[in-house]
């Protein structure tokens, strides 16, 4: 298969048609609405059917729409190190993942206004279920990670998606966005998954490791969120885990999340785009280590330490650290109000009376934190 059908997102010649299709679908509609308040339907639909490619989807409604969502729901986005990588070059960004749909998309609000190319963007096939989630996902250029295979049908359906990555970025010159693990990071601790590597390394053919993915220019990336939005509902799989039983989504338990974490309250948000992984870090990687299994192991720690020194720690960091320690380490991080905000924040989402509960919850935001400092310890 050379087409991608299975995953791919939309070609720029099919996205007019789908609009058409879908601008009155009642949640593609809401979307819409809440883009652009101020505009009657007429009007955005003018908007709307003026889209010919995915870039005119992003820039003249999606864009828009994370804004609002900003502007309703966040004090704010910055970013840093963006500045460094070139405008008319190809990035594999890794990132940290905390949030369904606002990672890449804040990510891309980024390289939108750094004027950078934008994101393709693996998404997991069991979150678009939903005709028009899928819709608009195909809309914003991400393409499908398929879940829930058989080992057989997982290693082709691996190597397909490496291939594709592999198109995207080289011979389209696109840059793509991939979590550092599969699904969220529930409780903070954020840690790249050997296995995301080694499925990007299928695809390198004569290369070797070194020379694959010094050629890909793989990036960290670190999302930092003052608030998370999810974190209460991250919290009955983060209990089943430490209760060793299984966990079992509910029925719209992702698409809850999706609109928890756009509508919730984050505080204020800051994105880090580290350098570039050098060829020089790959090439001691190999001499080092004599096996493939151990190359990667060592990037995945290489990206876990770029993204742990690179995360914007927030006054919630400092503070959940220094209850669950129960210390005033850090209190020149914080105010007297910013630590009653927390707590309060704290006792309203959770039972207080269950230590397991409050050590889970204070964790979820004072790992960043913890890491940080074992980074610096070394």
């Amino acid at each position: 298969m050379t087409d991608f059908d299975k995953i791919r997102f939309y070609r720029d010649s099919e996205v007019h048609p789908a609009l058409q299709q879908y601008i009155k679908h009642p949640m593609v509609k809401a979307l819409l609405q809440f883009s652009f308040p101020e505009k009657s339907f007429s009007e955005i639909e003018e908007i709307v059917m003026d889209c010919h490619s995915i870039r005119d989807f992003q820039t003249k409604v999606i864009y828009h729409s994370i804004r609002k969502v900003l502007e309703k729901s966040s004090e704010g986005l910055t970013y840093s190190g963006f500045d460094s990588l070139s405008k008319d070059e190809s990035y594999m960004f890794i990132s940290n993942h905390r949030d369904i749909l606002l990672d890449t998309s804040l990510l891309n609000c980024a390289l939108y206004e750094q004027d950078l190319i934008m994101t393709a963007s693996a998404i997991g096939d069991n979150l678009v279920q939903k005709p028009f989630l899928l819709l608009l996902s195909k809309l914003n250029r991400n393409f499908l990670v398929q879940r829930g295979l058989g080992p057989r049908e997982m290693l082709k359906s691996s190597m397909e998606l490496s291939a594709y990555i592999k198109d995207l970025l080289v011979e389209q010159n696109r840059s793509v966005w991939m979590a550092q693990r599969e699904g969220r990071t529930k409780d903070g601790n954020d840690h790249t998954q050997q296995g995301v590597l080694k499925m990007l390394a299928m695809a390198k053919g004569d290369l070797s490791l070194s020379e694959y993915f010094s050629k890909i220019k793989i990036v960290p990336i670190s999302m930092s969120y003052e608030f998370d939005p999810t974190d209460i509902l991250k919290m009955p799989e983060i209990m089943a885990k430490h209760n060793e039983e299984t966990y079992v989504k509910s029925a719209n338990e992702d698409f809850n999340s999706i609109m928890q974490g756009a509508l919730g309250n984050k505080g204020r948000i800051h994105i880090t785009a580290g350098n570039v992984i050098s060829a020089d870090v790959f090439k001691k990687m190999e001499q080092e280590e004599s096996s493939i299994n151990d190359q990667l192991k060592s990037l995945a720690t290489y990206i876990d330490n770029r993204i742990h020194e690179n995360y914007k720690l927030w006054p919630a960091n400092y503070i959940a650290c220094d209850l669950l320690k129960n210390n005033e380490l850090h209190k020149d991080k914080y105010t007297s109000k910013q630590k009653r905000q927390f707590e309060r924040r704290l006792t309203r989402r959770i039972d207080f009376k269950n230590s397991l509960e409050v050590n889970s919850y204070l964790l979820m935001y004072a790992n960043p934190v913890l890491n940080h400092e074992a980074l610096n310890e070394v």
